[in-house]
């Protein structure tokens, strides 16, 4: 080995390469590599005389010196501390192969039987769903290995993967065969099959208001088409054209409510609620082209080639008809409103404004519309019979066709808000965001968003900050202290340290997980319209 002497006033260092001593004026400690106290005195001899020569041929003025130096510093032993640290494990893919897999994903996707997973290990763990306290999860690695078992190698479980894709691409184009002629079988034998639920909400709620005005809307435009044949009054024409965007309008409602009943599918995990709105917003749409716009061209070629108008006794006959039948219509559409509205705790406004049933509003404002242009209708007509002019009547056509413009534009407006995906009211944001708050294990929440997705159904999103004092008591809770402090008395080293600490800390994170599925419980349970909770953990 080597060895270094340096002096610097009255402090030397040693530095051997198999020791460290530090000396500190006359008084040496001596640490070996393998944590051993040596005694001074060997170290004396060995390093501590080649230093005493030159302080021997000092002169007295520097013994006097150093002898008050050395008074004047306190001797106290050097405490060494050595932090143990645990080794940093690098987690290469071998890691995964610890993961959890389901039987479904271990079947699908290994291409197995379940007989084939009754040999393996069964893990339990907690479930994600509600219906369900625990399920049953596999190890990777040995769904892995059962798997080469049974197909002898990677080559030949992916052909077999292979093989499957192209069978399911098969099967998926042999299903949409064999579903185009289910349905001409059922057009030419008739549709056997009981009623769906889907058929039934046409018998209560919106869908039976929806119905109605279909009825009412297609025998008034019948009937207010032969009073403009009878006529020519291009008041009775925008009448029958407003009748007949109305019946179309609703029967794509219908068709809206019929789609939003479908169960969600992998391709739609939410649902299908928005069809409704959707519908609603073509509907808006085509009372703008048809109704508003028909009514306007009508008009503006009356005005530029007037013709006189034949006797106007039937259309007032049929005006009065089409005003007790759209009268009808729109208070079946009121007290369905005011019904949901109440349920809601919502004012009679505020239900329309929000567009909640989208299918009732479009019922409401069309059969208003319709109320209202026949009075406008009825009254330029009148009007024209007694001066003889007309002009009114034109007039009556262009105010008609703006009515339907108004109404088109707010119907458009308030379904596009729908469909953007609106914020729920400050209220009730705020009530969920105090629900969160109170409970002992959420010290603080950011980022909050509730989205209204459509008919009533919201998504509530949040990042909590949990207090993990708290879940590492409601862990303890439920634990045997007694035994706790025994595994804890019985560690000794840090491989049992590490053991000890893993397995605790993966059923802490397991506690975790319990206490974020019973928040979102509870956000569900309280508040009804809560569908869908996102919690992101801090």
């Amino acid at each position: 080995g080597w060895q270094a002497s340096m002096k610097s006033g009255n402090l030397s260092y040693i530095l051997p390469c198999n020791r460290l001593p530090v000396q500190l004026m006359s008084q040496v400690r001596v640490y070996t590599s393998n944590g051993q106290k040596k005694d001074p005195g060997s170290e004396n001899a060995n390093g501590s005389a080649p230093q005493e020569a030159p302080n021997k041929a000092g002169t007295g003025r520097q013994d006097t010196s150093n002898a008050g130096q050395k008074q004047s510093f306190i001797k106290e032993p050097i405490q060494v501390k050595v932090k143990a640290v645990l080794k940093k494990r690098e987690y290469g893919p071998k890691y995964t192969q610890n993961n959890f897999i389901t039987g479904v994903r271990a079947i699908n996707e290994f291409c197995l039987k379940s007989s084939d997973l009754d040999q393996l290990r069964k893990i339990k763990r907690r479930s994600p769903h509600d219906d369900t306290e625990t399920f049953t999860v596999y190890l990777r690695s040995d769904v892995e290995a059962k798997s080469l078992e049974v197909w002898g190698s990677p080559e030949a479980l992916a052909r077999e993967r292979k093989r499957r894709k192209e069978a399911e691409i098969k099967y998926r184009e042999n299903l949409f065969r064999n579903q185009r002629l289910l349905r001409e079988y059922k057009e030419f034998f008739g549709n056997t099959k009981p009623r769906s639920s889907a058929a039934a909400m046409f018998f209560k709620g919106p869908g039976k208001v929806v119905m109605v005005a279909i009825c009412i809307n297609g025998l008034n435009f019948f009937f207010k088409l032969l009073a403009w044949v009878y006529t020519g009054s291009a008041s009775m024409f925008s009448e029958a054209i407003h009748s007949l965007a109305d019946t179309c309008n609703q029967a794509l409602l219908a068709l809206g409510i019929s789609q939003s009943a479908r169960t969600p599918d992998p391709s739609h995990p939410y649902g299908f609620t928005n069809m409704r709105y959707i519908a609603s917003l073509i509907s808006g749409v085509g009372i703008f082209m048809m109704g508003a716009g028909l009514s306007w061209y009508h008009g503006i070629i009356g005005l530029i080639h007037p013709h006189p108008i034949e006797s106007l006794l039937w259309a007032y006959c049929i005006l009065a008809g089409s005003l007790v039948s759209e009268g009808a219509t729109l208070l079946v559409a009121i007290n369905e409103i005011r019904r949901s509205a109440q349920a809601k705790g919502l004012s009679f406004y505020q239900y329309v404004v929000q567009s909640r049933d989208p299918s009732t509003n479009v019922v409401l404002l069309e059969d208003a519309a319709a109320v209202l242009s026949v009075a406008v209708a009825a009254t330029c007509m009148g009007l024209t019979s007694l001066t003889g002019n007309p002009y009114y009547d034109s007039v009556g056509s262009l105010g008609v066709g703006t009515l339907l413009g108004t109404v088109s534009a707010f119907l458009i407006y308030t379904n596009t808000e729908a469909l953007l995906g609106r914020s729920i009211q400050p209220e009730q944001l705020q009530r969920l965001t105090e629900l969160l708050e109170s409970d002992p294990v959420v010290r603080a929440i950011h980022d909050v968003k509730a989205t209204d997705m459509g008919m009533s159904k919201v998504r509530f999103k949040a990042e909590v900050d949990f207090d993990g004092r708290v879940v590492t008591r409601s862990y303890l809770e439920k634990q045997d202290i007694e035994l706790l402090l025994q595994e804890i008395q019985q560690v000794k080293n840090l491989e049992e340290l590490e053991a000890f600490m893993l397995k605790h800390g993966e059923n802490i994170i397991d506690t975790l997980g319990a206490e974020v599925d019973r928040l979102e419980k509870d956000l569900k349970q309280r508040n009804p319209d809560v569908r869908h909770v996102d919690l992101e953990i801090l």
